[in-house]
C-alpha cells in the first residue's frame, strides 16, 4: 500500500511542478521511441515547435515481430524517413496531441526459407496521436499510437515463388522519451 501512495504523491508532484513552469512558445526537442530497440533497430526524432504546432523529422528501422508478418514470410525490415506535423491542445507541448504526415519506406522481407530477399519501397500516410506527460521539467514521457496507410508502392512483392502481400495499413503503439529545450 505505501508503494501506491508513493507513486500518487511523485505523480501529483510532476503534474504540479510542470504546471508552474513556463510556457515556452518555440522550442527544439528530440525523442527516441522504444519499441525499435527492441526489435534491434533504431528511432532518432527531432523537432520544432511553435504555439501548439510541432514539426517532426524521424528516422527509424524496425523489424517487425513475426507474428504480425503474414505467414510464410519473416525478416519484415522496414526503414523509414519520416516528416510530420502535431497538434498540441494545451501550451507547451504537453498532454494530449493529434499528428499527420508522410514517411517513405524502404523495406526487405524473406520467407520462411530465408533463400532471398525481396527489396522495395512505399509511400506512406501516418495519423497519430498522444500524450505527453512531463516527468522533470521538460523531460518526458510519450505513450502513442497511430496508423500508417499506404498511398504508394507496390501492393504484392514476388520472392521464392511466393508472393508477399503488403499490408495497406500498419497500426502502431509505443511509448518514447524526449526533452525539449
Amino acid at each position: 500500500m505505501k508503494k501506491w501512495n508513493v507513486f500518487v504523491l511523485f505523480f501529483i508532484c510532476t503534474q504540479i511542478k510542470a504546471q508552474t513552469q513556463p510556457a515556452h512558445s518555440s522550442t527544439v526537442g528530440f525523442e527516441v521511441d522504444l519499441l525499435p530497440y527492441l526489435t534491434g533497430g533504431y528511432y532518432g526524432s527531432v523537432w520544432v515547435g511553435h504555439n501548439h504546432m510541432r514539426f517532426r523529422a524521424v528516422i527509424t528501422q524496425i523489424t517487425s515481430p513475426d507474428f504480425l508478418v503474414e505467414g510464410g514470410f519473416t525478416n519484415n525490415r522496414i526503414q523509414a524517413y519520416t516528416g510530420i506535423v502535431d497538434y498540441f491542445f494545451r501550451p507547451n507541448y504537453e498532454k494530449w496531441w493529434i499528428g499527420s504526415g508522410f514517411e517513405y519506406w524502404k523495406q526487405s522481407i524473406q520467407t520462411d526459407a530465408q533463400t532471398s530477399t525481396a527489396y522495395f519501397d512505399n509511400t506512406i500516410f501516418t495519423l497519430g496521436g498522444g500524450y505527453v506527460w512531463k516527468i522533470y521539467k521538460n523531460f518526458y514521457l510519450n505513450p502513442w499510437a497511430g496508423i500508417h496507410i499506404r498511398i504508394g508502392g507496390p501492393g504484392n512483392v514476388p520472392i521464392d515463388g511466393e508472393e508477399y502481400k503488403v499490408p495497406g495499413f500498419t497500426p502502431e503503439i509505443s511509448v518514447k522519451i524526449g526533452w525539449h529545450f
